[in-house]
Order: structure tokens, then sequence, then C-alpha cells
């Protein structure tokens, strides 16, 4: 029998080897290279069989786009880490205008950051959630908002009796915070008497940034604390009276400091 080279192995049988101990070194290269074009086959096609099961290029964009407008917030904003296909379906303005008109509705205030021109549906919702958990108060809330104000119970009877609030007579009092430092109330108002107001907003940090004290105060009355409302609203009271930021969702760009 004629000795073919063996060319996978770079290898000739010598003269002394038997056809059977050739033949047995030709089958064995055989299997090896059988078993490698498999593998590098088997590869592929689990290659192509992963990239056929991705749900972007089974429906398509269209699809995709729907699908995830019915989904929550939290998922869409996980599905954008998938891929960078995902990424550009999942961060589309179509889907995220929605998100945003859910998260505003019913808010008392809307962030002026949000409504930055030429901003991103997708950041002006990651926006608005972050400014919702803020917690200090800054000079562009009291001066974007009216204040609803009224005494506490534990105020003395002589407040009580001048105060809507208490006697029912009217609509509550509001407080007016400006620019200047100043602040002012309606006319009529029978608490204001027309006495000079001026604000202060104080705020001391940690060295970890953390906040330590954070408080309102109006003249040299009595500090007030400061908390946020699950409705974005502002509260700012303490043991004499309490001011209540009025909704105004509907302001035109939005309210609160920008960045």
């Amino acid at each position: 029998m004629k000795k073919q080279k063996i060319v996978e192995d770079g290898y000739g049988p010598s003269e002394d080897e038997d056809d059977d101990y050739y033949n047995q070194k030709v089958g064995v290269l055989k299997d090896v290279t059988k078993k490698r074009k498999m593998i590098k086959k088997t590869s592929l096609e689990y290659k192509k069989e992963e990239y056929l099961q991705d749900p972007l290029v089974v429906f398509g964009w269209d699809i995709m786009l729907k699908i995830l407008n019915h989904l929550d917030a939290r998922s869409v904003a996980l599905s954008l880490m998938v891929s960078r296909g995902w990424h550009g379906v999942a961060s589309s303005d179509a889907i995220w205008s929605k998100k945003c008109e859910g998260l505003w509705a019913g808010k008392a205030h809307i962030p002026r950051v949000s409504q930055i021109k030429g901003l991103s549906k997708l950041d002006a919702y990651s926006l608005s959630v972050m400014d919702g958990k803020r917690s200090r108060i800054m000079k562009e809330d009291l001066w974007d908002h009216a204040w609803e104000f009224h005494f506490k119970k534990s105020a003395p009877a002589y407040w009580h009796n001048m105060d809507p609030h208490w006697i029912g007579t009217g609509p509550p009092m509001r407080r007016y915070f400006h620019p200047d430092g100043s602040q002012t109330a309606d006319p009529g108002d029978k608490v204001w008497g027309g006495h000079e107001c001026c604000y202060s907003i104080v705020t001391s940090l940690l060295a970890d940034g953390k906040m330590r004290e954070h408080y309102v105060r109006i003249n040299r009355w009595p500090r007030m604390s400061i908390s946020r409302k699950r409705d974005w609203g502002w509260k700012m009271s303490n043991h004499l009276y309490s001011y209540s930021s009025v909704p105004d969702a509907d302001k035109k760009g939005g309210t609160g400091p920008c960045l």
C-alpha cells in the first residue's frame, strides 16, 4: 500500500513502520480534524442562534418600542444595559415622555432642571427623581413658590383669633419670599401688620458632606425645620407656625434651582 504523507501533522512514516501503524495514525488525525471542524461549526451556530434569540432582532425596533412602553421605569432603565441596540430603543424619548408624564402627575412642583431645553426625556426623568429626593431647600425654592401660612395649636389664642385657618373666615394666609431677602404678605393680612421681615437659610455640613443643621429663620423668630412631602412639596415649621409651599406644577419652565 502506498503511504501518503500526513499533511495535518507534518509527519511522514519511516520505512520500518508497517501499514497498520500508519493507518492508525491517519485515522487519529482525521478524527481530530473532524472534531475541530464540528466544534467550530457548533460555536458559530450557537452564536447565530443566540443572536436570533435577541428580542430586538426577532421583533424589530417598532415592536420592542411598544413592549418597553408597557414596562415600569425601573425595568426600562435596566434594559439600557443589555446592548447598544437595546440602549438605543430603551432611551427613546417616545418611551420616557410618557414616563415623565406619569412621574409628574399629582406632584406639587416640577423641577426646573428637568425642563432645560434640549434635554432628553430620559435625563429629565432621572433629574426629576433626584430633585424629588432633595431635602436641602434652596433660595430658589423660597422665591419660586407662594407659601400658605398658619399658626399651630400650641400658639397663643391671640394669634388663632386672627388666623383664617382656625376661625374659618377665608382662605389660608399666604407669604412670599423675594430675592432681596425680604418677605411679604397679601394686602389686608391681619397678622402681617405691615412689619418688615427678612429671612435666611442656614446650613452647616459635616466633613463627609452630610447636613448637620439646616433651617430657615425669619427675623429673630424661632428657626423652622425643613421637610419634603411625597408630592415634592416643601414644609417649614416650628412649635408656633407652619409654612407649606403652594402647588404650582403648571408653572412654565418649572421651579427650584437649575443645578
